[in-house]
Formats: C-alpha cells, structure tokens, sequence
C-alpha cells in the first residue's frame, strides 16, 4: 500500500486538491517503476510531500548539498537504493520511502516559462521526487535518458504531456 503525507506551508493555490495530486503522481511513479508491487503489499511504503517556500528549499539545499540557492524539488530517501527490493518483509508493516520537498516560488516562474500550470508542473516534480527515492538518478546521460523515460511514461499515465519534448527529433 502507498500512503502520501502532505503537508502545504508554502501558500500553494489554496482550495486546490494538493492531497490528491500528490497522491496521484507518486502512485504513477512507482507504478512505473521496478517497484510497482510496493501497491498491492500489504507494507505501508511512506512518502512525504511538503510545499514549501523558497526560502525553507534554499535552507535545505545550502544544508544538504551545499548550494546556497533554491531549487524547484529535493528529495530525501530514507531508503537505501540497494535495499528497495527486500522491503516487502518488513517487521513493522512501515517502511518510509522518504521525503519530497517543493519550492513554491521555483515551481511558478519555471510553471510560467513552460507554459503549463502549477499542478501540472508540480505533478511533475513530485514524480521526480519519487524516482530519486526510488534509486534513480541522473547524473550521467544514460541515467537522465532513463530517469526522463519513466517519467514521461508516468506523466503520460496521469494525463499529462511529456515535459522533455520529442527525444527523436531532438527537441
């Protein structure tokens, strides 16, 4: 079973339905990934997602990875990538999977420059968020190409459109 926190300090749209979007893109996420069957176990796999505001992402970034700027996503596994798979024999049926943390200043101005909502761009960013909990990185262009790959096909699973443009045409 997949259970998302949220938690929203940052002023993002109010009366908007952050719970359920969050939810929605997490579960895409990890459908879309390795581990799918994290769904249907009877372990709770645990994801936090605060938004937040610039200021707090920028604390977090210069605290974690030295880079006194903020960010439009930052994730905290809780998990180490090479213990994911034995997670289903968990002792107290919880595991956290970890923490996504968005910026909601980031989030807009990037939001407006794409030409896209915030919601649709958040969604984004949180199933980001959930691949790096998952293991997945990208650093080198083999990793992002795949990184960017399971998340177009997460995205497309939600009904949004690939953020990346068409990788055969090199747009």
């Amino acid at each position: 079973m997949i259970d998302v926190a949220l938690i929203n300090e940052g002023g993002w749209m109010p009366g908007f339905d952050w719970e359920r979007l969050a939810g929605r893109a997490v579960v895409a996420a990890i459908r879309h990934s390795p581990y799918a069957a994290f769904e249907s176990q009877s372990t709770a796999f645990e994801v936090a997602v605060k938004l937040t505001s610039d200021a707090e992402v920028q604390d977090l970034n210069r605290d974690y990875r030295d880079k006194d700027r903020p960010t439009n996503v930052l994730s905290f596994p809780m998990v180490q990538a090479d213990l994911l798979e034995g997670l289903d024999n968990t002792d107290d049926g919880e595991v956290l999977l970890g923490d996504i943390v968005l910026a909601q200043g980031v989030c807009a101005s990037e939001a407006a420059e794409k030409g896209i909502t915030i919601d649709d761009h958040a969604a984004h960013l949180i199933i980001h968020g959930t691949f790096h909990l998952l293991g997945y990185d990208h650093m080198e262009d083999s990793e992002a190409e795949a990184m960017e790959a399971l998340e177009t096909e997460a995205l497309a699973s939600i009904g949004l459109a690939d953020p990346y443009g068409d990788r055969t045409t090199g747009e």
